[in-house]
């Protein structure tokens, strides 16, 4: 299976950019790909799905390792040509200053070739201490490619003998565009479908790669990849439960993977608007509200009182729901927003939502329930993240939370046997068994109501 990875020296580089703009010089060539982020990321596999209008799935060694890291690779690449994965923060950046977790991990599980994206800002000769450095420190870096970010075209054979010097393939270079150039706020990257001229951005994009990019020299080193070494199953239970997923401007952030695995387990997703439409869909055995960013919709979505009572008499008659993050400031009683406005949300969480000057218990932590719940038993473990900053007066206590980096703990998440309600992100394929706890639940439900 053709392969590569896409990495980059920093945060900022530009390696989504480049990302962007060789998937969209692919797709133009009629090439099928399949496409991957590295790390717990939301928002750029969302650009990956709008050049390529498939999902796009995580590689996260926090939550997957070794073999199964590898099966989902050759899962989500079945039926694909060629499989495009994009690094997270710096190529060796990962956990407690090792480069445990990070890029360099999903390419050494993977045994993918690597594309390093070096910006040009401001540098030129020195650029090879640059490749060196990145090259050799660690034994079998695995990188043999380089991508030169904002640099003009006439400077690009200087640096190409720079990298040659060096003993990688240097693989052209994009110029500075300010059309090439997406906005941020405060969790990352604006959303691809906040960006109206996204389209054709996506386009230029591509045949920028195709005039500057070294395209068939990416496709030469993907060719170079090793076989996976996994086997991977199609099997999936018919759909018999249908499940209402959030899925608007105020709630975006959910993995694709999680959607697979909750098919997988015969559930049929239903998409719903909390933001547009008035109620939940009709004939559903459970409900997913996933993060996003309700402190930037409070207004809206406290005016629109049909839905939060619908979903709130839901809840309370016995309907399995997950609130994630964003989900779960939903629920509580109140968010405030940034001007200090406080906006009345649905009040199945006794409390309420306020914002902090900072990320709150940001990173990967391990939660473990403290008893039975809707996702599983007393002592089950879940790999999980968190980044926000607004916080709760009441995160709940139904499972004891434990900080991955340190030596932290606190306990947190509202669990009942029909309720997961938490900051912490999940994700599904780390934690056996909660897929089918869940649909199993939504089953129960349906079947008490016949």
């Amino acid at each position: 299976m053709s392969r590569i990875l896409i990495a980059g020296t920093n945060s900022g580089c530009g390696k989504t950019t480049v990302t962007l703009a060789v998937l969209s010089a692919l797709k133009a060539r009629g090439i099928s790909v399949s496409s991957f982020k590295c790390g717990p990321d939301y928002i750029d596999p969302m650009f990956h799905k709008k050049v390529l209008g498939i999902p796009a799935f995580n590689l996260d060694p926090f939550f997957l390792q070794g073999e199964a890291l590898r099966t989902l690779l050759a899962e989500g690449s079945m039926d694909s040509e060629i499989s495009v994965i994009e690094g997270v923060m710096g190529y060796y950046d990962g956990v407690q200053n090792s480069p445990e977790g990070s890029t360099y991990t999903v390419a050494d599980m993977t045994d993918t070739p690597v594309v390093l994206v070096v910006a040009c800002d401001g540098i030129a000769n020195s650029i090879g201490a640059i490749i060196s450095g990145y090259k050799k420190y660690v034994q079998n870096s695995r990188i043999t490619g380089v991508i030169f970010n904002h640099l003009p075209k006439w400077r690009y054979k200087d640096m190409a003998e720079v990298a040659e010097r060096e003993g990688v393939v240097p693989l052209g270079c994009l110029p500075e565009s300010a059309e090439f150039t997406i906005g941020s706020r405060h969790l990352g990257l604006v959303t691809a479908g906040e960006l109206e001229n996204l389209s054709s951005m996506l386009e230029k994009l591509g045949r920028q790669a195709e005039e500057t990019i070294d395209i068939d020299g990416i496709l030469a080193l993907a060719s170079k990849a090793e076989p996976l070494g996994v086997e991977v199953s199609k099997n999936k239970r018919p759909a018999d439960v249908r499940i209402a997923v959030s899925r608007d401007e105020a709630f975006c952030f959910m993995y694709d993977e999680n959607l697979a695995l909750l098919r997988k387990s015969g559930c049929e997703i239903v998409y719903f608007s909390p933001l547009h439409d008035k109620e939940l869909p009709l004939g559903i055995g459970g409900l997913w509200l996933c993060g996003g960013y309700p402190e930037l919709y409070a207004a809206r979505l406290a005016a629109n009182k049909t839905m939060l009572q619908s979903i709130k008499s839901s809840i309370e008659a016995g309907l399995p729901t997950v609130a994630e993050c964003g989900g779960f400031m939903y629920l509580n009683e109140s968010l405030t927003d940034k001007e200090g406005k406080k906006h009345k949300m649905a009040g199945v969480i006794k409390a309420g939502i306020f914002p902090t000057d900072r990320l709150v218990r940001f990173g990967y932590l391990t939660i473990t329930a403290k008893k039975d719940n809707l996702l599983g038993r007393e002592g089950a473990c879940f790999r999980v993240h968190e980044f926000h900053y607004w916080d709760s007066t009441d995160c709940g206590g139904g499972f004891a939370a434990k900080k991955a980096t340190r030596d932290a703990s606190w306990d947190c998440i509202h669990s009942t046997g029909t309720l997961y309600a938490g900051f912490p992100h999940l994700y599904l394929p780390s934690a056996p068994g909660a897929a089918e706890s869940f649909a199993n639940k939504a089953r129960e439900y349906i079947n008490k109501r016949a």
